[in-house]
């Protein structure tokens, strides 16, 4: 395994930083899973390509975008119709998918190598979130395991809940920096630790 420096490593302080008056409102970390993969169904496929990736992984995802599950270990959710976002600790789960995907039902993409993993956790996770993106991060319009893709400005986001107060964010690893620092100054205010 080739270890691949994080682009985070240049603005990365662990520590606590900005309002502490109180307590902290939020923890950022980077995850750096294994794999991070994109499985697409072609029209009509979806519920074999959604059965393909429970064998492949043991995640039943629901039908539809937006649905999901996350375990500990791994996560999956539906963030288009028929296109999914598969994350595991361990790598090599794109060519565990494309075994268990045939090319007449869908198609297997490898991000691991283009996306970066940011997690957001805590009691103003929300709240700092919603700074950015104009999406309803509340528990019930967005239940936990479930995601979406969004952007703000410019930069591609991928969110999933993992967790009532806990979201992991996959945005380009060319953009990680930049959302980092942006991410990083909308913590200011509710105080926010870098682990």
């Amino acid at each position: 395994m080739v270890e691949m420096l994080s682009p985070l490593q240049p603005v990365w302080r662990p520590g606590s930083h900005g309002n502490f008056a109180d307590g902290v409102g939020v923890v950022l970390s980077e995850t750096q899973p294994g794999s991070i993969v994109q499985a697409a169904a072609w029209p009509g496929s979806e519920r074999a390509v959604i059965a393909a990736i429970k064998t492949a992984t043991g995640l039943s995802l629901p039908d539809g975008a937006g649905g999901g599950v996350a375990t500990e270990a791994k996560a999956a959710f539906g963030f288009a119709p028929g296109r999914f976002l598969i994350v595991a600790d361990d790598e090599g789960l794109a060519d565990t998918l494309v075994q268990a995907i045939p090319i007449s039902d869908g198609t297997v993409t490898d991000l691991s190598h283009g996306r970066t993993a940011i997690r957001i956790a805590g009691v103003k996770a929300e709240w700092v979130l919603q700074k950015f993106f104009a999406v309803d991060f509340s528990l019930p319009a967005l239940p936990v395991g479930s995601g979406i893709s969004t952007n703000h400005h410019d930069i591609f986001a991928q969110i999933q809940r993992t967790g009532p107060d806990r979201f992991d964010l996959y945005v380009f690893r060319s953009f990680a920096r930049s959302f980092w620092k942006m991410l990083c100054h909308g913590c200011d205010e509710v105080g926010y630790e870098v682990r």
